[in-house]
């Protein structure tokens, strides 16, 4: 795989961050680049979640309108994806300077 589809194959879900990261055997900086936001988004959105569920629990059904806090790794992964379909290095909006930051040993 060239590394634009390998960095595109990265914002498929956790099963295709893991592909990604087997088929960059060079480790290309694009790729790696992407892995590193993609992977940010995953525990983004895994986070959001344990919040939600957890205030739901404690605030009842007012809990549930935290859900619109989803939209934000959405957002997140579309401009993700859009700048990897394109071949842009592209850091996603809130947390991408973080997410390289954090993983940069990914």
């Amino acid at each position: 795989m060239d590394e634009k589809t390998t960095g595109i194959v990265s914002y498929i879900g956790p099963i295709g961050l893991i592909i990604a990261i087997l088929m960059d055997k060079e480790k290309s900086p694009f790729t790696r680049f992407h892995i590193r936001q993609s992977l940010g988004i995953c525990l983004t959105w895994i986070a959001i979640y344990a919040i939600v569920i957890i205030l739901s629990n404690i605030i009842g059904f007012m809990g549930m309108f935290l859900s619109l806090a989803y939209v934000i790794p959405l957002i997140m992964w579309i401009m993700g994806l859009i700048g990897a379909a394109k071949g842009e290095m592209n850091l996603v909006p809130v947390l991408g300077e973080k997410f390289q930051e954090w993983f940069k040993s990914v």
